[in-house]
Formats: structure tokens, sequence, C-alpha cells
């Protein structure tokens, strides 16, 4: 057979390489977490072309009294 007419991999090769590929991406660890509430709600000030919020005199933020703890995801566990 000349090289013009061979395919590049088998078939069976490439659906079980992307069915793979597809079990790694949608797996647990590779999922975006699910988000906290914000402090500060996405306003604005004027009315205009968007989806945000109008800001009403109640839309006040929360006051943290410390600094914000950040923690890292899918990290190994420390031996």
């Amino acid at each position: 057979m000349s090289p013009r007419h061979r395919r590049p991999f088998p078939l069976d090769h490439y659906e079980r390489m992307a069915e793979a590929i597809r079990r790694d991406i949608t797996h647990p660890r590779n999922l975006n977490p699910e988000r906290r509430q914000r402090s500060y709600p996405r306003l604005v000030k004027r009315a205009r072309h968007n989806s945000y919020r109008v800001k009403r005199p109640g839309d006040t933020g929360t006051r943290h009294p410390t600094p914000l703890t950040i923690r890292l995801a899918n990290l190994p566990e420390a031996a």
C-alpha cells in the first residue's frame, strides 16, 4: 500500500483516544468549583445596554475583618 493511501492511524485507536480525552476533560478534578457569593456584587450607577443591575441605596459591599485566604484547587496531597 502506498503512503498516500494509508490512514494516519487506525480508526479504533482514534475512538479509544477520543473517549479517554472526553473522560479526562469531564473528570471532577478538571471542572471549575462552585463559585462563592461576591462580597461586592457587580452593579452599575447608570442603566445602559448591559446585563448588570442598577445600583440602589441599599447595595453596599461586605467588609471582611481579616485578609483574604487563598486556597489553590487540585493540588496533590503533601507527602
